[in-house]
């Protein structure tokens, strides 16, 4: 059957590919900007955009900003200097009244689903409720990772193909009628032969495949990201959304048939003149401008208390007379901004550093007991190398309620005779005495820590999967000079470097990657920080780095160590290598992180209403532990809950502010980067990592239902790929309700303290990097490092940037004041 030239189905795979969601399989969670395909787009203008066309939410409602105008969270300052910014002074009354008083209205009714909702209109036939069961039961058995006890037949030949072996094979069939299995059968059947008999107007086609696609964005998605990179899954699928489309349109010709019979036709007959097109170019619209000015104003009534209480840093470097007692390397993530200030408070004179937790070394993880392995750098990072674990005594345990035994007849039925009381008895003691389990995910399991790692490569010609095994010593010097460098540790070093990784314990959570480190593809940073101490204690590349300016002491030696955001505990590696002194030293310091973790874990729980902030540290620290274990627990903990704030810089210029948690922090020196180098690499990684994060949850708060997953209470996870709600639903994207409820919805405010001219020419290097400052996604302000003037990245230049607030309050009882309240908190000055 010929067609006219009009539609171009690859054209439309691409773009469906590029604006469905490309959230990765649950083992590989990571954050990313929920609407990354109008990246190309200014921020206000690609989410109306967004809205328009797909119906999302995408700023909070006038109620809530409002609501939080008469609370004063909203500058009224801010608000004028706003509207008079995007409008004009002349205009100031009339839009603050429009603000303030104008009825609520709703967004215009989205373009997506238009064109297919005509069949229930015309045929009084709901497609959805007719195809979608049959189509998820298909899609999540032939993906299937280990839930199925039987696997889909011939999987290798591909979703169509398996299908077609599968009904020719069958007693029962999924597709019934006569013209829909003989669409199926012919193998010269084309996605433009069902559509002909679909839509019968090749003008509409890519828009009914649209509207088709995203009735189910999650699982479009899925198979997107799969197609796109197989190697997501560990039990290997061919798949594509070319076939998932066409399957569709088959089941869907089923249906009609089925339902109707003869009597329907395709819709080209029923679409009216004046149906929108999808992705058409959004015009003006009041109501999208008014919630942009509350949303400008929202996020600078914070971001100016910010920008003064950096204005209000040190004025003069002042220079430590003695050598630090240690110092501490953590991942910029936000749950460590906390961590650091409690450990600077217990340890003074102790220095915190803040990088990517990879700690610059890209690289898969085998362990020893493992099938698969595990890349453990940034997602968009390929690595060139792998890290082997050996003599490791640590097994993953094994629970006997999870066999395969328990799927037979009489294997399953006297399983249930038998330890089936057992483990409703198990049950029972979970719930009132949370405890370890085999199916709990523990950071600390990641790697045994008494087993070795392959750090050197002896033979970069003997390859692992084509990968080098280890690192060479020019290689590990290269990776270390990196780290030290990028923030700003090149002397005085103090006798205990350590180097600590994060991760997260908890039970009964689908999405525990998006806990673990996200610099780190979702998985702990145990590895990482280990081998990063082991290239520190090199004596070979201490010899290059000392070439290269950076003169190690022989005394001073570096820790891995492991941080658990979710217990709030640590545990440290190689301890055996440390001298006698380092090794009083380390037990000493122990006292100072062991004191700061009951601490932070006490900060944290003041957003846990099942746990009374006010007792005693060491208690509130243990009902904390015991929240990770627990079985009915929602929330192990917030995670990145509330950021809000990127800082690069040094951190005496942040050490003496309270920012409750919001920021990432990145140290960077720039006196040690004059050029920007090094700061182009920072910005690199910050503007997707953080930002995706920062963006993520932003989404997912303002449209929980369509951009987030909902809640979490009725998930099941499918195929061990996804979560849906119920058995037969669609794959639910975005974070749940459960990881955003105290989340304000700010674009992350990143500052860097150095020269506007070095900052602008680091962050046109890469054409993707500026893309998200130029275009809004995430707000840029230079700090000058020698006058505090602060300037701010708009329309793709620096303009000076005068803060509204004045004086930010001093809190003299910071415990007091956080046991007080569990609501997001303004910025303090640590008194």
């Amino acid at each position: 059957m010929a067609h006219p030239v009009s539609f171009d189905l690859q054209h439309t795979l691409h773009e469906l590919g590029h604006y469905l969601p490309a959230q990765a399989p649950l083992k590989d969670f990571v954050h990313h900007n929920t609407l990354h395909a109008f990246q190309r787009l200014p921020f206000h203008k690609a989410v109306q955009t967004a809205s328009e066309n797909f119906g999302y939410t995408v700023y909070w409602n006038l109620e809530k900003y409002r609501e939080l105008y008469h609370r004063n969270k909203i500058n009224p300052e801010i608000l004028d200097r706003i509207i008079i910014s995007h409008k004009s002074a002349d205009e100031l009354s009339r839009w603050r009244h429009l603000l303030l008083h104008s009825p609520l209205a709703e967004f215009s009714e989205p373009k997506i689903g238009q064109l297919r909702i005509l069949w229930k209109k015309h045929f009084n036939l709901n497609l959805d409720k007719e195809v979608h069961q049959n189509l998820f039961r298909i899609i999540s058995a032939y993906l299937d990772q280990g839930i199925s006890i039987w696997n889909f037949p011939v999987e290798s030949k591909g979703l169509v193909a398996g299908i077609r072996t599968l009904e020719k094979n069958s007693f029962s069939s999924f597709i019934k009628s006569k013209r829909a299995r003989q669409l199926l059968f012919n193998n010269q059947t084309k996605i433009e032969d069902l559509l002909d008999v679909l839509v019968g107007n090749t003008d509409r086609y890519a828009q009914y495949l649209f509207d088709q696609q995203f009735a189910h964005p999650g699982w479009s998605g899925m198979v997107s990201v799969l197609e796109n990179h197989p190697e997501s899954l560990l039990d290997k699928r061919v798949i594509t959304l070319k076939d998932l489309i066409f399957l569709e349109c088959i089941l869907e010709i089923d249906a009609l048939d089925r339902r109707r019979g003869s009597n329907w036709s395709a819709l080209a007959a029923y679409i009216p003149d004046h149906l929108p097109g999808i992705l058409d170019a959004p015009i003006y619209s009041e109501i999208i401008e008014i919630h942009k000015l509350w949303q400008e104003a929202m996020e600078w009534t914070y971001y100016d208390q910010v920008i003064k209480g950096l204005q209000l840093g040190p004025e003069k470097e002042e220079k430590p007379t003695t050598t630090p007692p240690f110092q501490a390397l953590f991942c910029i993530d936000d749950r460590s901004c906390s961590i650091r200030r409690y450990v600077e408070r217990f340890a003074p004179n102790a220095s915190t550093f803040g990088t990517a937790g990879f700690f610059n070394l890209p690289f898969y993880f085998q362990p020893e007991h493992g099938k698969f392995m595990t890349k453990v750098c940034p997602a968009p990072v390929t690595p060139l190398h792998v890290i082997k674990e050996s003599e490791s005594k640590l097994r993953h345990q094994k629970d006997a309620h999870f066999s395969k035994h328990t799927k037979g007849i009489f294997g399953g039925w006297a399983i249930s005779q038998t330890m089936g009381f057992w483990s409703a008895l198990k049950l029972a003691k979970s719930i009132f005495l949370p405890s370890e389990t085999p199916a709990m995910v523990s950071s600390f399991h990641h790697m045994d820590p008494n087993g070795k790692l392959t750090v050197s490569c002896k033979n970069p010609d003997h390859k692992h999967h084509g990968l080098q095994i280890g690192f060479t010593v020019s290689e590990m010097a290269a990776a270390m000079e990196g780290l030290l460098k990028s923030i700003g540790l090149v002397a005085d070093f103090a006798p205990l470097v350590y180097i600590m990784g994060h991760g997260a314990s908890s039970v009964n959570n689908t999405h525990y990657a998006g806990y673990d480190c996200g610099a780190c593809s979702g998985r702990s940073g145990s590895v990482n920080a280990r081998v990063a101490a082991q290239i520190g204690n090199n004596p070979e590349v201490r010899i290059i780095l000392g070439e290269r300016g950076i003169q190690i002491p022989h005394t001073t030696q570096f820790v891995g160590g492991l941080h658990d955001t979710t217990r709030d505990e640590m545990v440290f590696f190689d301890l055996k290598v440390l001298s006698g002194v380092n090794r009083v030293l380390h037990e000493q310091n122990l006292q100072v992180f062991e004191t700061a973790l009951d601490y932070n874990a006490k900060e944290r729980s003041r957003r846990f209403q099942t746990i009374n902030s006010k007792q005693a540290v060491k208690k509130v620290h243990d009902q904390v532990k015991l929240r990770a274990l627990s079985l009915f627990e929602p929330r192990p903990e917030w995670n990145h809950a509330t950021n809000a704030l990127c800082i690069v810089g040094r951190r005496e210029n942040n050490r003496h502010l309270f920012l409750d948690k919001r920021a990432f922090l990145n140290s960077y020196d720039y006196r040690i980067d004059p050029e920007g180098t090094h700061l182009f690499g920072i910005l690199k990684a910050v503007a997707p990592v953080c930002g995706g994060i920062n963006l993520e949850y932003y989404f997912s708060k303002v449209d929980n239902q369509r951009l987030g997953a909902g809640s979490k209470l009725p998930h099941n996870v499918i195929g061990l790929i996804g979560v849906a709600n119920g058995m037969g639903g669609d794959l639910r994207t975005g974070l749940p309700q459960q990881m955003v409820d105290i989340h304000d919805p700010l674009r992350i405010l990143i500052t860097v303290e150095h020269f506007p001219e070095v900052i602008l020419k680091a962050i046109q290097t890469s054409q993707s990097t500026y893309e998200w400052f130029a275009n809004d996604w995430v707000k840029l302000v230079c700090i000058n490092p020698e006058s505090k003037q602060a300037l701010v990245f708009r329309d793709e230049r620096f303009e000076v940037y005068e803060p509204i607030t004045q004086t930010i309050r001093s809190v003299h009882d910071l415990d007091g004041l956080l046991e007080s309240t569990g609501e997001n908190l303004p910025v303090f000055l640590i008194a």
